[in-house]
């Protein structure tokens, strides 16, 4: 099988066409930054991982082909905290600041096409290092963060964006940025770490307004299992998406292992879209250190166990989130290999 075209079908069907193929459940990537920093990125930036589009594109791609070798399904481009604002406050013109966003789908988009050709060369499905090299659907998601990621002072944690932050100041925020990106090449766009339901509202309309043909899911994050990290209502938030044609999924990111069932089944009262859940490794992050705090979260041991229970429960699309690694990938990979229709 080849890529999948989101051009080449009706939007509404992309994702469960794609899940269809994959045999009823798909895996997404995981933690980028932290494997960045292991390839030996230096991070300490307002950019964060988005630095590494100027600095070290090959690790970038490495980190791709880490997690499509680990039995990623989907990919997330390296864009999360990419945005034209952030580029130009670090001296970089309106032209360049717009190749880069381009620039982070065009490498998971190589990255595929080289994932593709070791495919071809190799005699079996996994090679003797536990590398999954199977010809398979896969997705390239161009990663939309929110308005707290670009802030870079860990507000997507909190949702707390000040009573000056209104609708449209959120759209305008982020209008070309999503215009961009949805001419970028991805099959899809992710709005991620979602905090609140003014910003959920923000992207649905952005993508009603400028008629975004590129369809696009929408992830939010919880601290308590119950409501987004704002405060307001899951239920709501998982609404909005239910709401818009152009959302073809719905579901969680970023959020403790141990929160997720109960957030599915919230989900699962006011959508029927896929669901979809990458969790963080459970660890704590520290907003004012700007680092994640160590011995908080579980193994990938631990993590893996959970999986069924959530694809019982009503995700079909599975992965990680921060300080998640592509050994946690292979290790759900494997997981939903027994579950998979095909």
């Amino acid at each position: 099988m080849g890529t999948v075209d989101a051009n080449a079908q009706s939007s509404s069907s992309l994702i469960k066409d794609f899940l269809h193929k994959c045999g009823g459940v798909a895996v997404i990537d995981g933690g980028f930054a932290t494997e960045l920093e292991r390839h030996g990125a230096d991070l300490n930036d307002p950019l964060w991982s988005a630095k590494c589009l100027l600095t070290d594109p090959h690790l970038v791609r490495a980190v791709h082909l880490d997690y499509l070798e680990a039995g990623a399904d989907i990919i997330l481009s390296s864009s999360y905290q990419a945005t034209i604002q952030g580029f130009k406050a670090k001296g970089y013109s309106l032209e360049e600041s717009e190749s880069l966003l381009k620039r982070s789908v065009e490498i998971a988009c190589e990255a595929r096409d080289v994932y593709y050709t070791r495919c071809c060369k190799s005699s079996s499905d996994h090679s003797t290092d536990g590398k999954v090299l199977k010809q398979r659907p896969i997705l390239v998601a161009a990663s939309v963060g929110s308005y707290g990621a670009y802030l870079a002072d860990g507000s997507e944690y909190s949702g707390e964006y000040g009573d000056a932050i209104d609708l449209k100041f959120l759209k305008d925020f982020h209008r070309r940025r999503v215009q961009l990106l949805a001419e970028s090449g991805a099959d899809l766009i992710a709005f991620e770490t979602v905090p609140n339901k003014l910003e959920a509202q923000a992207f649905v309309e952005l993508l009603e307004e400028e008629d975004i043909k590129t369809p696009a899911w929408l992830s939010f994050n919880s601290k308590d299992g119950i409501n987004v990290v704002s405060g307001d209502s899951l239920s709501e938030c998982a609404a909005i998406g239910e709401s818009c044609e152009k959302v073809l999924a719905v579901g969680i990111n970023c959020t403790p292992p141990r929160f997720i069932l109960d957030l599915i089944r919230s989900i699962n009262q006011v959508t029927t879209k896929p669901i979809l859940i990458y969790p963080n490794s459970g660890e704590s992050y520290d907003g004012d250190r700007k680092e994640w705090v160590r011995n908080t979260g579980i193994a990938d041991e631990d993590f893996v166990p959970y999986v069924n229970k959530w694809c019982d429960a009503g995700a079909s699309l599975v992965g990680g989130c921060c300080r998640t690694t592509p050994n946690t990938i292979r290790e759900i990979h494997h997981a939903l290999s027994s579950r998979r229709t095909v």
